[in-house]
Formats: C-alpha cells, sequence, structure tokens
C-alpha cells in the first residue's frame, strides 16, 4: 500500500462512473490523488476510496487552462477521463474533447509528469459522420501532439453497477410496454467497468508502450437487438419490442433534445449505426487487453449482480420458467 505513498496522480473526472474505479485503483496502490472536477462539493464520496488525507477533489474546469495548470502542479501522473455524450450550453464537443483534451496534455508536459493517460472511444475518426467521434479523434491528435508518450484508451460502450446503458434500458423496461429499438444490428463490444480501470492504473504506471493508442471490448460482441433482449431476461421482464424507422428515430431525439439530460440525440443516433468493436488492426498490433495482461470480463459474470433492481420483486425474485 506505501510502495507509491510519495507519488501524485491527478484525475479529471475522477468522481464519475469510470473515474471512482480508477481512483480505487491507484489508491490501492498507494498513490496519493487529486480528483479534479468542476464541482468539489460533489465529490465528496471519492475520500472514503482511499485513506484519510490520501484523496483530495479540487476544482478544475477543462475550459479553464489556469485550473487545469493548477491542478497537475507535481503530479507524477495524470488522467484524463472527461467527455460528454451530448452537448448542452457551453458544454460542446470541440470544447471538452478536443481543446479541453489538448489543455490537460499541454498542462501535464509543462508539469513533468511522467506519464498521462486519455480516454477516448471506439468510433473515434475524423472522418465520421458523428460529431462526437469526429472530436474524440481530434481529441487524440492534440494529446498526442502536446505528449507524444501519452496512452490513449478507447473502450467500447461500459457496463457495471453505475452504467449509462443497461441502467437506461432496466428502467425503461420497468416502465414501459415497448422497447424501441435504434440500430438493431450494430455490434458492440461491452467492457466490464472494473477491467478497464486496471488497464487504466497499468497505463498510469507506465507498464505499456506510450504513444499508442489501444482498444478495449469485452469477450463478447453482441448486436444492439441481442443486448436489449439481455436486459429483458434479466429484468424478468416481456415487452414488445419495437424497431424504429431512422427518420422517426430522428425525428425523436431531436425533440429530445431539448431536455436537460436526453435519452437519444441526434447525434447518438448516427454512432447507432456504426458497428463498437475493438477493430482488426488493433487485436493484429496487440493494442487490446492482452497488452495489459487482462482477461476481460463477461456480462453474464456481472450483470445479475445489478439488474435485478429492475425486476418486479427486486434480488430475490424467482427466474420465469
Amino acid at each position: 500500500m506505501t510502495v507509491n505513498s510519495g507519488k501524485l496522480a491527478t484525475i479529471f473526472g475522477g468522481s464519475g462512473f469510470v473515474g471512482t474505479q480508477v481512483v480505487q485503483e491507484l489508491a490501492r496502490r498507494g498513490y496519493r490523488i487529486r480528483v479534479a472536477v468542476r464541482r468539489p462539493d460533489l465529490a465528496g464520496h471519492v475520500r472514503m476510496f482511499g485513506f484519510p488525507g490520501q484523496i483530495q477533489p479540487i476544482q478544475a474546469n477543462l475550459r479553464y487552462p489556469e485550473s487545469v495548470a493548477a491542478a497537475v502542479a507535481g503530479a507524477d501522473l495524470v488522467v484524463n477521463l472527461v467527455g460528454i455524450l451530448f452537448e448542452k450550453g457551453r458544454q460542446k464537443f470541440d470544447t471538452i474533447q478536443t481543446q479541453g483534451a489538448a489543455t490537460v496534455a499541454t498542462a501535464a508536459r509543462q508539469a513533468g509528469a511522467s506519464h498521462l493517460v486519455h480516454m477516448s472511444a471506439i468510433g473515434a475518426d475524423t472522418g465520421s459522420p458523428s460529431a462526437y467521434a469526429r472530436s474524440k479523434a481530434r481529441g487524440e491528435a492534440e494529446v498526442l501532439k502536446a505528449f507524444p508518450e501519452a496512452v490513449i484508451i478507447r473502450p467500447s460502450i461500459i457496463f457495471g453497477p453505475d452504467d449509462g446503458f443497461f441502467n437506461l434500458f432496466g428502467s425503461l423496461a420497468r416502465y414501459s410496454p415497448v422497447m424501441p429499438l435504434v440500430g438493431g444490428k450494430t455490434r458492440f463490444q461491452p467492457v466490464y467497468v472494473a477491467d478497464v480501470a486496471q488497464a487504466f492504473a497499468i497505463a498510469a504506471e507506465g507498464r505499456v508502450a506510450g504513444g499508442t493508442i489501444y482498444e478495449l471490448g469485452g469477450p463478447d460482441i453482441e448486436t444492439m437487438r441481442q443486448l436489449i433482449d439481455r436486459v429483458l431476461e434479466e429484468s424478468y421482464r416481456k415487452r414488445l419490442v419495437l424497431p424504429l424507422p431512422d427518420a422517426l428515430a430522428r425525428l425523436s431525439a431531436t425533440m429530445m433534445s431539448v431536455l436537460p439530460k436526453p435519452m437519444l440525440t441526434p447525434d447518438q443516433i448516427t454512432q447507432l449505426g456504426i458497428d463498437n468493436v475493438v477493430s482488426e488492426a488493433a487485436i493484429r498490433d496487440g493494442r487490446t487487453f492482452s497488452a495489459f495482461g487482462i482477461a476481460p470480463t463477461g456480462m453474464d459474470a456481472v450483470l445479475s449482480s445489478y439488474m435485478w433492481r429492475f425486476r418486479k420483486h427486486g434480488e430475490f425474485e424467482r427466474r420465469p420458467a
């Protein structure tokens, strides 16, 4: 526990779904940790993941370089997990995922950090029809320009107890007699959050090659339709799965975009038309979990541990015959 007690790690976005797991991984390795977030008053829960004083939430906003520089001052390791799924107000894809990524990488270089790990996403591509994916790809380029030895990690959709995918559709199955289906044939390779966090910690310690983009996917590749069927199976619900025509899906997403936290946006409809799996090039080059020595965890081993909350009678409900 004390091996790395003199080293400091700054984790941007360390209070979120993936961030809390990365914080725990590095805390177990003995690092002192700054959790850099826009609202540190809402991030007090991260303190419990270490011994008293080991983990400290601090204020930082990727739109303000001076706050980023202050957050990384003296840090040995820097991890950037900040990203947005939809645009609202001043939170724009390019502002956060391109310019913000560049700000963190530049600050980490100027602060003399030994290692930088940046979260991207499978599908990042400057030629993508998705604005989200284009901003992710531009962010990767900015990171490697400012910090050539950085490690970039692209996960597929991430699952775990607080995920935004299975929990979202589980809630829908609980209340709605119909499950709308968009991109039913699109393939995904869901990856367990604890495996992703372990990979980030390994990369942050410099135990994989830098200047490299890694792609992380779980052992199962399934279509969107198969994943929805999993939700219904785990929640013991029988629902009508209704494929939506693209035009209707986009119209619905456009109307939902005005909500503070929309379930779907037009850009996400575009993303749902593109396979989200580890590329053949990454497999061929060994830029997958194999580089980290991690055997990824399958959905069968994890989903039932939290999807029971969407069953009518909870955890102890018997599976229907």
